[in-house]
């Protein structure tokens, strides 16, 4: 079975309950929709955060979000295939995966693409108190014409995005912090998957990154609940 949950921040408190409930096995996998929260650190507190999922009964598979490290600028990561696309593994914690950036899977039937990468709204507060922020955190242009390179190949057509944050038009903009200026807002990632989402043909698509739950069209967005992966 496939299961699908939002922004997870290194508090995995949701999906070991969900083990003790359901019991799965490592057949079953387990989405962040970024911001998972296993490279944020860096070093042994990292490794503490994998070693404790790694001996969870399931697979996690990961989205790019925009408070953590890209894998592959780690040298403990490598690349493997996995469901017909290419995710990056740490050999200390096999069952602990991330999704390559345009990228197509199967899980379960499904055609699925993962879209990773957002603009950190608290930017500059991270960098003001020290805290970690990553340049790379969005698509390079390079990176999106990759993807827009797989979609070609798929001839447009998926059963089912999985990104960190949405396209343009289907922002949640209730749930935007009132002292952030959004005309201060790079939003050129979401501005892309507009495009993406005008030229697309898929079934559904699910989003995390915005800390709520709604849905819009269709497109899910996610964060505390767990659903089954559906189309």
């Amino acid at each position: 079975m496939y299961y699908i949950t939002g922004d997870t921040h290194g508090d995995f408190t949701r999906i070991e309950r969900f083990c003790e409930r359901f019991h799965p096995t490592r057949d079953d996998v387990m989405i962040i929709l970024g911001d998972a929260g296993f490279n944020y650190y860096g070093g042994k507190r990292d490794q503490r955060v994998k070693q404790r999922m790694a001996e969870m009964p399931i697979t996690i598979f990961s989205i790019h979000g925009n408070h953590e490290m890209r894998p592959g600028k780690i040298p403990s990561y490598h690349l493997q295939q996995w469901h017909g696309g290419m995710v990056f593994v740490e050999d200390a914690y096999p069952s602990l995966l991330f999704a390559v950036d345009g990228e197509v899977f199967d899980m379960g039937g499904l055609q699925t693409i993962a879209i990773g990468g957002a603009y950190s709204v608290d930017k500059y507060y991270r960098l003001m108190n020290g805290w970690n922020w990553w340049p790379d955190e969005q698509p390079t242009q390079e990176m999106k014409k990759g993807i827009e390179k797989c979609l070609d190949y798929q001839h447009w057509k998926v059963d089912a995005v999985l990104s960190h944050t949405v396209p343009l038009k289907y922002e949640p903009v209730e749930v935007f912090l009132p002292q952030i200026d959004q005309s201060q807002v790079d939003k050129s990632t979401e501005t892309w998957l507009d495009s993406i989402d005008d030229r697309l043909t898929y079934r559904h698509w699910y989003a995390g990154h915005y800390h709520t739950e709604k849905e819009i069209d269709r497109l899910t967005l996610l964060f505390e609940s767990i659903r089954e992966l559906k189309a």
